[in-house]
């Protein structure tokens, strides 16, 4: 398990496909891009600029929701890639017991950028996205990158994202 700091939001061009960037903290010092949504890269970003909305968005109504409730988001973890798919989990912990909370990796990640919550990626997430400065991922060509996420884009329905 790998301690992440969360990077920022950027816009992969030419398919203006934004993705957000985290970099483990120790080791090779490895970056994993995940390719989101624009609206979870608008949350994600306003968090990490501090930005205040007149009304809450959905991420900060959970933040609200898990302090009034008296829930500590323990930690974000990015468990595992399967399919081209990031899976996510919310640690929580409330009077000393803990919960596991599936979730979508850019929700975790905007409601742990409005949160403080540290950010994990485990091993195998790192190991198979991961990589260093000056390299592509998977030696892949930035054109190359971009392809497979258009295919993604082709290929997905709104069926994928049932519970």
């Amino acid at each position: 398990m790998q301690e992440m700091d969360l990077l920022g939001v950027r816009v992969e061009m030419p398919a203006n496909a934004p993705m957000v960037l985290l970099r483990e903290r120790s080791g090779a010092g490895r970056t994993v891009p995940i390719f989101i949504g624009a609206p979870e890269a608008t949350a994600i970003a306003l968090a990490l600029d501090g930005v205040a909305t007149p009304r809450p968005m959905t991420h900060d109504l959970i933040r609200d929701l898990l302090e009034s409730l008296a829930v500590d988001l323990d930690r974000v973890v990015l468990s595992e890639l399967r399919d081209k798919t990031f899976y996510a989990e919310l640690h929580l912990v409330r009077d000393g017991e803990r919960t596991v909370v599936s979730s979508r990796s850019s929700d975790a990640l905007a409601i742990a950028a409005r949160t403080g919550t540290p950010i994990y990626a485990s091993d195998q997430v790192v190991d198979q996205v991961g990589y260093t400065e000056g390299a592509e991922p998977d030696g892949d060509e930035p054109e190359e990158v971009v392809e497979e996420f258009k295919d993604f884009l082709d290929t997905i329905s709104p069926d994928d994202f049932a519970d």
